[in-house]
């Protein structure tokens, strides 16, 4: 198996540069009702509900003492 250290990683990542043509479009999957659908099958309403969607940490409570 062939270990690189995060500089040669790095450095690897830097030399690869890939055209648009070359490129692989990811297929973004979400959890909708209880199953996990892929977001290009949503309709117009639902694609637009999914773009406006905002994340959020939560933070940890802590202990009353």
């Amino acid at each position: 198996m062939n270990m690189h250290t995060a500089t040669e990683t790095r450095h690897l990542a830097d030399t690869v540069t890939l055209s648009d043509d070359e490129r692989q479009p990811c297929e973004v999957w979400t959890r909708v009702m209880g199953y996990h659908r892929p977001v290009a099958s949503f309709n117009t309403g639902k694609k637009g509900e999914h773009a406006e969607r905002r994340f959020f940490a939560e933070n940890r409570c802590g202990l009353a003492g």
